[in-house]
């Protein structure tokens, strides 16, 4: 076979496989933009109906413990603390855990909530770091608040661990403890558990958002603002796309990916029963949530993992290509570890719509989407200098997906606006839009790039090491509005 022909084999079967795949993800992303829009339709209906003050004077409203890992906190330890001690529920217990922090964060604590080292029963159903101390307040003021302090676990999971086995109630939240939550975030995600008669609710999330320029006050959001800096606004609206437009779409149908490690509840037993938090994984939040899904379908439980569309949780992302660099290559690194550590579930129709729906699409159009995108930048580069592209056909293309990629961004913008009215004014939505113009050109290169460096270092096997995802804090302490800038 002359070299010609085997090359135009080889670019006739990789342009079809391309054509398909593409097609396939387009259609996919159509589906879930109708279903996401029926699905935040219908909760904005069912929610103005709530009175929720019934469930805050119910008898019957479950506990709630609020765990949040803390490692050299210090620079907003206390502010934090003190928010979450202030949401509104009626029955809830905050377990701030300290993973063997080097600077003053626990000494903080002990001075400013007036704790004192308590005897506890600890009953260690999941295996962490030892346990050295357990604090509680001698103020009633503070009586909800349990301090753990442990040797370091040099992962976030063995100090999230720690803290289901303090934990006194059915249902557990997983929070960081520098992240912003919104009053009512245990209100709203309890909602789901307690609705549904069918189900056994095992986990519920909200949409996350970006706190880079947004104003803090109290520990409290007081304004939501498009991120100032271009790498948090292109943050922002990946998170949009992702929370409003995808989850919202999957838990249409039960096929909800993962529950995100900034916010979300669970089902204490399920997941103690699962085995908690992977301390040796890299992607321990969607990791869990696969086992725990796993676990009921082998005992024959019917489960549901629930989202609702509402931005409960702000987090700082990263402002620096650097930290960005290293929190991306971490996750894609956790993608293909528990790709690998739940093989037998890929494709597997024992395992229902996990095995079926939520596995291959995570295989397929999340692990491989970068290699895939790699490899055609290569296979146009090499038809580029043989000279046997087609350019009309490529420009055509070309010039399509980056359309449908702005239309399926921009529609999330708007639908989020339009239904929740997160911004103040329209020229911060503008602002978002103009950006969604250059995010394939700009933002997604830096997604893929990273993606690749998280594969390598997973088939490297290179030593695990979490990093160092320094965040700028929420301003002077002594200033009593912040505004979080991010600006390392």
């Amino acid at each position: 076979m002359k070299t010609g022909t085997y090359i135009e084999l080889v670019g006739e079967f990789y342009e079809g496989s391309v054509f398909i795949y593409g097609t396939t993800l387009l259609i996919i992303y159509a589906i879930l933009a109708i279903l996401s829009l029926t699905a935040v339709r219908r909760f904005n209906v069912l929610d103005t109906r709530i009175d929720y003050n019934l469930l805050l004077n119910s008898k019957l409203t479950p506990g709630v413990s609020v765990i949040a890992p803390a490692f050299n906190e210090a620079l907003t330890i206390i502010q934090n603390v003190h928010s979450l001690l202030n949401l509104n529920y009626p029955k809830y217990e905050v377990i701030i855990v300290n993973d063997g922090s080097t600077d003053d964060s626990l000494e903080k604590m002990i001075t400013e909530f007036e704790l004192i080292e308590v005897d506890f029963a600890y009953n260690e159903r999941l295996k962490t770091k030892a346990v050295k101390r357990i604090f509680r307040s001698t103020n009633s003021a503070f009586n909800k608040l349990i301090v753990v302090d442990k040797v370091n676990g040099k992962a976030k999971a063995d100090a999230s661990n720690a803290g289901i086995n303090v934990s006194s109630f059915d249902y557990f939240i997983c929070t960081d403890v520098d992240s912003i939550l919104d009053r009512d975030t245990i209100l709203k995600l309890i909602k789901p558990v307690m609705d549904d008669s069918k189900k056994r609710v095992i986990a519920t999330g909200a949409t996350l958002r970006m706190a880079n320029s947004c104003i803090i006050e109290q520990g409290f959001m007081q304004r939501v603002v498009v991120p100032k800096q271009i790498l948090p606004r292109f943050q922002e609206i990946e998170y949009i796309r992702s929370f409003v437009m995808g989850k919202m779409g999957w838990t249409v149908i039960n096929c909800v990916p993962n529950v995100s490690g900034g916010l979300g509840m669970f089902d204490k037993e399920i997941a103690i029963q699962a085995g908690g938090y992977d301390p040796q994984s890299f992607g321990e939040d969607m990791e869990m949530v696969i086992r725990m899904m796993t676990y009921c379908i082998n005992y024959k439980i019917a489960y549901a993992i629930r989202y609702i569309p509402i931005t409960l949780c702000w987090t700082e992302g990263p402002a620096t290509i650097k930290v960005y660099g290293r929190q991306r290559s971490r996750w894609a690194r956790g993608l293909a570890q528990l790709m690998f550590a739940h093989r037998k579930i890929l494709f597997n129709p024992n395992y229902g719509r996990l095995g079926m729906i939520v596995m291959p699409y995570n295989f397929v159009f999340e692990l491989l989407a970068p290699i895939i995108e790699a490899l055609g930048l290569i296979y146009y580069v090499v038809i580029i200098f043989l000279g046997a592209i087609n350019w009309p056909f490529a420009i055509i293309l070309l010039i399509f997906v980056y359309s449908y990629a702005i239309m399926i961004s921009t529609l999330s913008i708007l639908w989020d606006q339009i239904t929740y009215h997160t911004y103040k004014t329209w020229r911060e939505i503008l602002t978002l839009c103009v950006t969604a113009f250059f995010e394939m050109l700009v933002y997604h290169p830096l997604i893929v790039f990273y993606s690749l460096k998280g594969y390598w270092n997973f088939l490297a096997n290179r030593k695990h090491t979490w990093g160092n995802m320094q965040r700028q804090g929420f301003g002077q302490q002594a200033s009593r509005t912040r505004v979080i800038t991010a600006t390392n």
